[in-house]
Protein backbone atom coordinates (compact mmCIF):
# COMPACT_ATOMS: atom_id res chain seq x y z
CA UNK A 1 0.00 0.00 0.00
CA UNK A 2 1.34 3.27 -1.29
CA UNK A 3 0.34 6.45 1.09
CA UNK A 4 0.45 9.91 0.14
CA UNK A 5 0.17 13.21 1.76
CA UNK A 6 -2.33 15.17 0.31
CA UNK A 7 -3.35 19.30 0.91
CA UNK A 8 -6.07 21.24 0.93
CA UNK A 9 -4.01 24.85 0.43
CA UNK A 10 -7.41 26.73 0.08
CA UNK A 11 -8.12 26.49 3.73
CA UNK A 12 -5.23 28.86 4.79
CA UNK A 13 -1.69 27.88 3.91
CA UNK A 14 1.19 29.93 1.96
CA UNK A 15 3.40 28.38 -0.25
CA UNK A 16 6.34 28.26 3.25
CA UNK A 17 4.16 26.24 5.05
CA UNK A 18 3.64 23.66 1.79
CA UNK A 19 7.02 23.74 1.76
CA UNK A 20 7.70 22.94 5.07
CA UNK A 21 5.54 19.95 4.55
CA UNK A 22 6.89 18.52 1.52
CA UNK A 23 9.90 18.37 2.45
CA UNK A 24 8.79 16.50 5.88
CA UNK A 25 6.95 14.31 3.65
CA UNK A 26 10.11 13.66 2.00
CA UNK A 27 12.41 12.61 4.81
CA UNK A 28 9.83 10.83 6.21
CA UNK A 29 9.29 8.49 3.34
CA UNK A 30 5.99 9.05 2.31
CA UNK A 31 5.84 8.53 -1.70
CA UNK A 32 4.36 11.69 -2.79
CA UNK A 33 3.18 15.08 -1.66
CA UNK A 34 0.23 16.19 -3.42
CA UNK A 35 -2.35 19.84 -3.37
CA UNK A 36 -6.04 20.43 -4.33
CA UNK A 37 -6.35 22.75 -6.91
CA UNK A 38 -9.04 25.30 -5.06
CA UNK A 39 -9.13 29.21 -5.00
CA UNK A 40 -11.75 29.80 -2.20
CA UNK A 41 -11.47 28.43 0.92
CA UNK A 42 -14.64 25.79 1.97
CA UNK A 43 -16.94 25.90 5.13
CA UNK A 44 -16.68 28.74 7.68
CA UNK A 45 -12.80 30.46 8.43
CA UNK A 46 -10.92 33.39 6.74
CA UNK A 47 -9.03 31.11 4.54
CA UNK A 48 -5.82 33.61 5.30
CA UNK A 49 -3.31 34.36 3.83
CA UNK A 50 -5.39 33.41 0.68
CA UNK A 51 -4.95 31.25 -2.04
CA UNK A 52 -2.13 29.70 -3.98
CA UNK A 53 -2.06 28.66 -7.41
CA UNK A 54 -1.43 24.65 -7.75
CA UNK A 55 1.05 24.70 -11.08
CA UNK A 56 2.96 27.84 -9.15
CA UNK A 57 3.44 25.78 -5.85
CA UNK A 58 4.39 22.38 -7.86
CA UNK A 59 6.92 24.48 -9.90
CA UNK A 60 8.67 25.81 -6.36
CA UNK A 61 8.49 22.53 -4.73
CA UNK A 62 9.79 20.84 -7.94
CA UNK A 63 13.04 22.55 -7.72
CA UNK A 64 13.00 22.46 -3.57
CA UNK A 65 12.69 18.86 -3.41
CA UNK A 66 14.43 15.66 -4.29
CA UNK A 67 12.72 12.61 -4.81
CA UNK A 68 9.09 12.96 -3.73
CA UNK A 69 6.92 12.85 -6.24
CA UNK A 70 4.34 16.01 -6.99
CA UNK A 71 0.57 16.37 -8.18
CA UNK A 72 -2.75 17.17 -8.05
CA UNK A 73 -6.44 16.09 -6.78
CA UNK A 74 -7.75 17.01 -8.84
CA UNK A 75 -6.14 19.92 -11.35
CA UNK A 76 -9.67 22.02 -12.72
CA UNK A 77 -10.75 22.29 -16.37
CA UNK A 78 -12.35 24.78 -15.87
CA UNK A 79 -8.79 26.79 -14.61
CA UNK A 80 -6.48 26.23 -18.08
CA UNK A 81 -6.91 25.86 -21.69
CA UNK A 82 -5.86 22.98 -21.93
CA UNK A 83 -3.01 23.77 -24.45
CA UNK A 84 -1.25 26.08 -21.30
CA UNK A 85 -1.71 23.18 -19.25
CA UNK A 86 -0.46 20.87 -21.29
CA UNK A 87 3.30 23.20 -21.40
CA UNK A 88 2.57 24.11 -17.38
CA UNK A 89 2.73 20.59 -16.93
CA UNK A 90 5.83 19.36 -19.11
CA UNK A 91 7.62 22.33 -17.82
CA UNK A 92 7.17 21.33 -13.89
CA UNK A 93 7.83 17.63 -15.17
CA UNK A 94 11.45 18.83 -16.76
CA UNK A 95 11.73 21.38 -13.40
CA UNK A 96 11.21 17.98 -10.98
CA UNK A 97 13.66 15.93 -13.36
CA UNK A 98 10.17 13.75 -14.17
CA UNK A 99 8.36 13.32 -10.64
CA UNK A 100 5.00 15.11 -11.93
CA UNK A 101 1.90 13.88 -12.24
CA UNK A 102 -1.55 15.18 -13.44
CA UNK A 103 -4.90 14.47 -11.71
CA UNK A 104 -7.24 16.44 -13.87
CA UNK A 105 -10.93 16.84 -13.36
CA UNK A 106 -14.14 18.90 -14.82
CA UNK A 107 -13.90 21.69 -12.07
CA UNK A 108 -17.66 21.73 -9.95
CA UNK A 109 -16.58 24.84 -7.50
CA UNK A 110 -19.27 27.94 -8.99
CA UNK A 111 -18.68 29.69 -6.14
CA UNK A 112 -14.63 30.55 -6.81
CA UNK A 113 -14.90 30.83 -10.30
CA UNK A 114 -17.53 33.92 -8.92
CA UNK A 115 -15.19 34.91 -6.99
CA UNK A 116 -12.19 35.44 -9.28
CA UNK A 117 -13.64 36.03 -13.09
CA UNK A 118 -13.59 32.53 -14.28
CA UNK A 119 -15.78 31.60 -16.51
CA UNK A 120 -18.35 28.50 -15.47
CA UNK A 121 -19.29 26.50 -18.26
CA UNK A 122 -22.45 24.52 -18.12
CA UNK A 123 -20.87 21.62 -19.87
CA UNK A 124 -17.91 20.47 -18.29
CA UNK A 125 -17.78 17.11 -19.03
CA UNK A 126 -16.99 17.66 -22.55
CA UNK A 127 -14.86 20.05 -22.27
CA UNK A 128 -12.65 17.93 -20.02
CA UNK A 129 -12.68 14.83 -22.58
CA UNK A 130 -11.38 17.51 -24.64
CA UNK A 131 -8.90 18.23 -23.03
CA UNK A 132 -7.61 14.79 -22.33
CA UNK A 133 -7.39 14.77 -25.57
CA UNK A 134 -5.41 17.38 -26.58
CA UNK A 135 -3.12 17.23 -23.26
CA UNK A 136 -2.28 13.36 -24.15
CA UNK A 137 -2.04 14.18 -27.77
CA UNK A 138 0.10 17.38 -27.61
CA UNK A 139 2.52 15.47 -25.20
CA UNK A 140 2.67 12.03 -27.46
CA UNK A 141 3.30 13.59 -30.99
CA UNK A 142 6.56 13.15 -31.74
CA UNK A 143 9.24 15.95 -32.35
CA UNK A 144 9.39 17.59 -35.27
CA UNK A 145 5.82 16.43 -36.19
CA UNK A 146 2.89 18.83 -35.87
CA UNK A 147 -0.65 18.44 -33.67
CA UNK A 148 -3.68 19.54 -34.62
CA UNK A 149 -7.39 19.01 -32.84
CA UNK A 150 -10.55 20.21 -34.20
CA UNK A 151 -13.29 19.67 -31.12
CA UNK A 152 -16.08 21.25 -30.08
CA UNK A 153 -14.98 23.61 -27.55
CA UNK A 154 -11.23 23.29 -28.50
CA UNK A 155 -9.13 24.23 -31.35
CA UNK A 156 -5.59 24.19 -32.30
CA UNK A 157 -4.10 24.19 -35.54
CA UNK A 158 -0.34 23.27 -36.42
CA UNK A 159 1.03 23.04 -32.26
CA UNK A 160 4.56 22.32 -32.05
CA UNK A 161 3.61 20.43 -29.57
CA UNK A 162 6.20 21.74 -27.53
CA UNK A 163 7.75 21.05 -24.89
CA UNK A 164 7.85 17.72 -23.97
CA UNK A 165 7.92 16.30 -20.21
CA UNK A 166 11.15 15.08 -18.74
CA UNK A 167 9.39 11.36 -18.41
CA UNK A 168 8.59 9.40 -21.46
CA UNK A 169 4.39 9.53 -19.76
CA UNK A 170 3.69 11.45 -17.47
CA UNK A 171 0.66 9.72 -15.19
CA UNK A 172 -2.66 11.46 -15.25
CA UNK A 173 -5.39 10.72 -12.82
CA UNK A 174 -8.89 10.76 -13.10
CA UNK A 175 -11.26 10.04 -10.54
CA UNK A 176 -15.19 10.47 -9.19
CA UNK A 177 -18.33 9.33 -8.16
CA UNK A 178 -20.14 9.25 -12.37
CA UNK A 179 -21.55 6.01 -12.93
CA UNK A 180 -20.50 6.02 -16.35
CA UNK A 181 -18.91 8.74 -18.18
CA UNK A 182 -16.25 9.00 -15.74
CA UNK A 183 -15.62 5.42 -15.98
CA UNK A 184 -15.49 5.83 -19.77
CA UNK A 185 -13.20 8.82 -19.48
CA UNK A 186 -10.49 6.87 -17.13
CA UNK A 187 -10.51 3.64 -19.51
CA UNK A 188 -9.40 5.66 -22.33
CA UNK A 189 -7.01 8.14 -20.85
CA UNK A 190 -6.17 7.26 -17.26
CA UNK A 191 -2.82 6.03 -15.58
CA UNK A 192 -4.82 5.88 -12.06
CA UNK A 193 -8.34 6.20 -10.75
CA UNK A 194 -9.22 7.43 -7.66
CA UNK A 195 -12.24 8.04 -5.89
CA UNK A 196 -12.66 10.73 -3.40
CA UNK A 197 -14.20 10.37 0.59
CA UNK A 198 -15.89 7.37 -0.55
CA UNK A 199 -16.90 4.23 2.02
CA UNK A 200 -15.77 0.54 0.82
CA UNK A 201 -18.59 -0.31 -0.70
CA UNK A 202 -19.05 2.86 -3.00
CA UNK A 203 -15.30 2.36 -4.12
CA UNK A 204 -15.92 -1.45 -4.52
CA UNK A 205 -18.42 -0.53 -7.01
CA UNK A 206 -16.64 2.24 -8.49
CA UNK A 207 -13.63 0.40 -9.07
CA UNK A 208 -15.69 -2.56 -10.24
CA UNK A 209 -17.18 0.15 -13.28
CA UNK A 210 -13.57 1.50 -13.89
CA UNK A 211 -12.59 -2.18 -14.24
CA UNK A 212 -15.05 -3.15 -16.99
CA UNK A 213 -15.16 -0.45 -18.70
CA UNK A 214 -11.42 -0.52 -19.25
CA UNK A 215 -11.87 -4.44 -20.39
CA UNK A 216 -14.78 -3.07 -22.75
CA UNK A 217 -12.03 -0.61 -24.21
CA UNK A 218 -9.39 -3.30 -24.98
CA UNK A 219 -7.29 -2.18 -21.87
CA UNK A 220 -6.40 -5.15 -19.18
CA UNK A 221 -8.24 -3.55 -15.77
CA UNK A 222 -4.75 -4.04 -13.88
CA UNK A 223 -3.11 -1.78 -16.15
CA UNK A 224 -5.03 1.13 -14.01
CA UNK A 225 -3.97 2.02 -10.72
CA UNK A 226 -7.11 2.17 -8.01
CA UNK A 227 -7.24 4.76 -5.30
CA UNK A 228 -8.83 6.36 -2.78
CA UNK A 229 -8.51 9.83 -1.21
CA UNK A 230 -9.29 9.92 3.03
CA UNK A 231 -8.95 12.42 5.68
CA UNK A 232 -6.44 11.19 8.16
CA UNK A 233 -6.64 12.26 12.11
CA UNK A 234 -4.55 9.40 14.00
CA UNK A 235 -2.79 9.81 17.71
CA UNK A 236 -1.08 7.35 19.90
CA UNK A 237 -4.12 7.44 22.44
CA UNK A 238 -7.65 9.24 22.80
CA UNK A 239 -7.04 12.01 23.67
CA UNK A 240 -4.53 12.98 21.16
CA UNK A 241 -7.05 12.00 18.53
CA UNK A 242 -9.61 14.17 20.15
CA UNK A 243 -7.20 16.97 20.36
CA UNK A 244 -6.34 16.71 16.57
CA UNK A 245 -10.17 16.15 15.33
CA UNK A 246 -10.64 19.00 17.25
CA UNK A 247 -7.78 21.15 15.57
CA UNK A 248 -9.86 20.55 11.93
CA UNK A 249 -13.11 21.41 13.67
CA UNK A 250 -14.88 17.44 12.75
CA UNK A 251 -16.01 15.19 14.89
CA UNK A 252 -14.04 11.65 16.16
CA UNK A 253 -16.74 9.40 15.62
CA UNK A 254 -18.08 10.94 12.33
CA UNK A 255 -14.19 10.78 11.16
CA UNK A 256 -13.90 7.25 11.79
CA UNK A 257 -16.76 6.70 10.04
CA UNK A 258 -15.88 8.54 6.80
CA UNK A 259 -12.09 8.49 6.77
CA UNK A 260 -9.04 7.11 8.31
CA UNK A 261 -9.69 7.96 12.54
CA UNK A 262 -8.21 6.20 15.70
CA UNK A 263 -5.32 4.65 17.00
CA UNK A 264 -2.60 3.77 14.38
CA UNK A 265 -3.77 0.08 14.78
CA UNK A 266 -7.36 1.30 13.55
CA UNK A 267 -6.15 2.98 10.29
CA UNK A 268 -3.80 0.06 9.35
CA UNK A 269 -7.26 -2.10 10.00
CA UNK A 270 -9.27 0.53 7.87
CA UNK A 271 -6.43 0.78 5.39
CA UNK A 272 -6.31 -3.09 4.69
CA UNK A 273 -10.17 -3.01 4.14
CA UNK A 274 -9.83 -0.83 1.52
CA UNK A 275 -6.36 -2.87 0.52
CA UNK A 276 -8.86 -6.27 -0.23
CA UNK A 277 -11.46 -4.17 -2.57
CA UNK A 278 -8.08 -3.39 -4.60
CA UNK A 279 -6.95 0.04 -3.58
CA UNK A 280 -3.11 0.25 -3.63
CA UNK A 281 -2.73 3.73 -3.08
CA UNK A 282 -3.92 6.41 -0.84
CA UNK A 283 -4.15 9.85 -0.42
CA UNK A 284 -3.89 10.77 3.15
CA UNK A 285 -5.97 13.99 3.55
CA UNK A 286 -3.98 16.29 6.35
CA UNK A 287 -5.98 19.20 7.17
CA UNK A 288 -3.68 20.86 10.14
CA UNK A 289 -0.42 21.50 8.28
CA UNK A 290 1.14 23.27 11.11
CA UNK A 291 1.07 19.68 12.99
CA UNK A 292 4.17 17.32 11.94
CA UNK A 293 4.12 15.09 14.05
CA UNK A 294 0.73 13.81 12.72
CA UNK A 295 2.91 13.14 9.62
CA UNK A 296 5.48 11.68 11.98
CA UNK A 297 3.40 9.15 13.82
CA UNK A 298 1.60 8.51 10.49
CA UNK A 299 4.97 7.21 9.00
CA UNK A 300 6.23 5.50 11.93
CA UNK A 301 3.48 3.51 13.20
CA UNK A 302 1.43 2.65 10.09
CA UNK A 303 3.17 3.62 7.07
CA UNK A 304 5.81 1.15 8.51
CA UNK A 305 3.47 -1.73 8.80
CA UNK A 306 2.16 -1.78 5.27
CA UNK A 307 5.43 -1.04 3.35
Amino acid sequence: MDLRIFTEPQQGADYDTLLTVAKAAEDLGFNAFYRSDHYLRMGSGDGLPGPTDAWITLAGLARETRTIRLGTLMTAGTFRLPGVLAIQVAQVDQMSRGRVELGLGAGWFEQEHKAYGIPFPKEKFGRLEEQLAIITGLWETEVGKTFSYDGTYYQLTDSPALPKPAQAKVPVLIGGHGATRTPRLAAQYADEFNIPFASLEDSEKQFGRVRAAAQAHGRSPDDLVYSNALIVCTGKDDAEVARRAAAIGRDVEELKANGLAGSPAEVVDKIGSFEAIGSSRIYLQVLDLDDLDHLELISSQIQSQLT
